[in-house]
């Protein structure tokens, strides 16, 4: 299956998951998260793949997620609320998002994504 790599493109850390993935020779399908945002299904099927628990999936460092004070509401928030919220706006999302549809990394770790993408 195709990797897909949801990013910004001025994203700093996206740049180096790419050029990452271009080291490597992974071939990918870049989208752009803001003009593309994910659905909230796709967010729901990417999250169950992942394990990973939600509150992993918010760009905690972002202004967005300052700007709504979702430090203190995202607790209070019903995992549906969450995955309406993340797909109303992709610069709630921690990025790079990427998947196979079997696999899912969020943001880049150059360990995680030996284990995952080579």
């Amino acid at each position: 299956m195709t990797i897909s790599i949801f990013q910004y493109p001025k994203c700093s850390t996206c740049k180096k998951a790419q050029k990452w993935l271009d080291d490597h020779n992974i071939t990918y399908e870049s989208i752009h998260i803001v003009e593309e945002t994910p659905t909230k299904e796709q967010l729901q099927a990417i999250y169950e793949t992942s394990r990973l628990p939600l509150k992993k999936f918010f760009n905690t460092s972002g202004m967005k997620y300052k700007e709504l004070g979702l430090k203190d509401k995202l607790q209070d928030m019903t995992e549906e609320e969450q995955l309406e919220l993340l797909a109303s706006d992709g610069m709630l999302i921690k990025r790079p998002l990427v998947t196979d549809g079997k696999k899912v990394t969020l943001g880049f770790k150059e360990s995680d994504f030996l284990e995952s993408w080579k």
